[in-house]
């Protein structure tokens, strides 16, 4: 994406450990390796990294335990430092492609878990897998399916993935990644500088025409019904809670990773695991009962962070996002512009920028990385198949 004469080289393994992140998604650790490339990033970006680690370190220090909250800020930290390194060194958005493989594993594993063990009701409650939540299957179809329509020259293949990609985005049934595939393509498309893709404007079209079927013949198939549904699902109350709680300590929040015990509209059913695994009589071990708040998320990106991480955490994390679209919109990469709007817009209502995740996470900061590296003033290279 730097040079537009040059498509960066990398070693035959860092393919095939891109395309097995998703299936193992602890492999995004050895993204920790790159963190020295930091240094190759342009000064401005550099000033922004700088300023974003010193505002989460700083705030962990006005929690009510600050020495833990320095630590796990640190952790935090580094790891999105490193998946924007990772980000740099790959230098380009499709050398991220092989992604898409461990993707599409995913999507077969999740219809074949559920079939197996729920059979077609199973589906009918929303498809699932045991280590994806339903909310984060969908998002990930939602990148496939970008993956699919911005892959210039991919042939036949990419009928039968998106097709598995759309159908699991139907039936996880969540409205969190519908926003992010409608947001993220009409960013795409209006930002984008080389080739058009009007290919890219197919899936919205198909979940529409679907959604249409479905409210007008009535058609049994839940999953869709409840794209139509206009419900919050509780989201106002965890909301709430979370304000509440960062009241508590404003300047600095009450720490990383612990403001899951402030949220007791989520709190009160204890542990739990992916809805899928408790569907089938697999409950959360008692190991990890005390840690069960620890995932728990206040299904908005910017009070999450208020909540954990106060004003000057905050403040951080704007910065680096606001600069990161920035940049994102002038180089105009639609594939690029569309991960990082299309999540920015789904932070609305759910989290998926926080790290660690099952991957999706860390491919946005992967790309803002992508972005952050290249030298002003140039633009993304031509496509190519």
């Amino acid at each position: 994406m730097t040079d537009p004469t040059v498509r960066p080289a990398h070693p035959c393994w860092v393919p095939w450990l891109l395309a097995l992140v998703p299936v193992f998604p602890p492999l995004y650790l050895a993204a920790l390796v790159a963190l020295g490339g930091l240094r190759t990033l342009p000064l401005t970006a550099r000033r922004v990294l700088f300023f974003f680690t010193a505002t989460q370190l700083i705030a962990a220090l006005f929690t009510p335990q600050p020495l833990l909250s320095v630590a796990l800020a640190a952790a935090r930290t580094t790891l999105i430092l490193a998946m924007i390194a990772a980000g740099a060194y790959l230098r380009d958005s499709r050398a991220l492609r092989p992604v898409l493989w461990g993707q599409l594993v995913i999507f077969a594993s999740a219809w074949l878990y559920t079939l197996t063990t729920q059979g077609f009701a199973g589906v009918q409650e929303r498809l699932g897998h045991p280590y994806y939540y339903v909310v984060s299957l969908g998002l990930v179809a939602v990148v496939a399916l970008w993956f699919i329509a911005f892959w210039r020259g991919g042939g036949w293949w990419r009928w039968p993935a998106g097709t598995l990609a759309l159908a699991t985005l139907l039936a996880a049934g969540s409205r969190g990644p519908l926003i992010a595939l409608t947001v993220g393509t009409l960013a795409a498309a209006a930002f984008q500088r080389e080739r058009r893709h009007p290919w890219a404007l197919l899936p919205a079209a198909v979940i529409v025409v679907l959604a249409a079927a479905t409210s007008t013949f009535h058609l049994p198939f839940k999953p869709v019904e409840r794209l139509l549904n206009d419900q919050t699902t509780g989201r106002e109350a965890v909301w709430r809670d979370a304000l509440v709680g960062w009241r508590t300590s404003p300047i600095g929040g009450v720490g990383p990773y612990q403001g899951g015990a402030y949220l007791s509209y989520l709190s009160r059913d204890g542990c739990q695991l992916t809805p899928t695994l408790e569907r089938n009589q697999i409950t959360c071990p008692a190991a990890l009962g005390r840690w069960s708040s620890t995932w728990l998320i206040a299904h908005n990106a910017w009070l999450h962070w208020l909540l954990e991480s106060g004003i000057l955490g905050l403040a951080g994390l704007c910065t680096v996002m606001v600069y990161t679209l920035w940049r994102a919109m002038n180089l105009g990469d639609p594939f690029t512009v569309a991960v990082l709007f299309g999540f920015t817009a789904m932070n609305v209502v759910d989290v998926v920028i926080a790290v660690p995740s099952p991957h999706f996470a860390e491919l946005w900061w992967s790309l803002a990385g992508v972005v952050l590296s290249a030298q002003a003033g140039n633009r993304v290279t031509p496509p190519l198949p």
